[in-house]
């Protein structure tokens, strides 16, 4: 099979069992782990939400200033990790590749779609760094919410959108007695894409 058809394929695949997580009743079928790591290998792993995924890659929304959003820009690696355990015997999808910063368009046009509320706290919150008290964040939440009081909100210029470009999927399907099937589809130096089986 050529390169852009196994691209499509897993691409479709992706989108099979994620339709089927929604059916399935899975509580955020969105939700995935992102895991980073800084220049000096230290690691770490939090769930972040897919809000947009096509063939240039899976989108989620963060502070750049923020801890995850620093690592991303001095590491531009990610991994990402979908667990849906109701679908079949459960089903795992691991993605790894290089990060971009989506357009200023792209982000705004979702940031728009957000609940006020939200806008007010991506504006409010100085993600990631030390907080004195419940009572500063929520003094910082009314500040915004005067600040743009019978306007619109616009997004924050330091809050953007980040997309992993893979260059590794992975199926993890799982299987009785753990002999699970997986299927790995990886983008070599070249750009080309191969399928390989794996041993579970």
């Amino acid at each position: 099979m050529d390169t852009p058809a196994l691209l499509a394929e897993a691409l479709a695949t992706f989108d099979r069992l994620f339709a089927m997580a929604r059916e399935a009743g899975e509580p955020d079928p969105t939700a995935m782990a992102l895991a980073t790591a800084t220049l000096d290998a230290r690691a770490s792993v939090r769930m972040v939400l897919l809000k947009a995924h096509d063939a240039r890659g899976f989108v989620f929304y963060t502070h750049l200033d923020g801890r995850k959003g620093r690592e991303l820009q001095a590491n531009s690696q990610a991994a990402l990790l979908f667990h849906w355990p109701r679908v079949a015997h459960g089903v795992q999808v691991r993605i790894e590749g290089d990060v971009e910063i989506v357009a200023d368009e792209e982000a705004d046009a979702y940031f728009a779609t957000r609940p006020r509320v939200s806008r007010i706290g991506a504006w409010a919150s100085r993600q990631s760094e030390t907080l004195e008290s419940v009572e500063v964040f929520e003094q910082r939440l009314q500040q915004v919410e005067r600040e743009f009081a019978g306007r619109d909100i616009p997004r924050p210029p330091r809050w953007a959108g980040l997309r992993i470009r893979p260059a590794r999927i992975e199926f993890w399907y799982g299987g009785e007695y753990r002999l699970h099937e997986r299927w790995s589809y990886e983008r070599d130096v070249a750009g080309d894409w191969h399928k390989r089986m794996l041993y579970p």
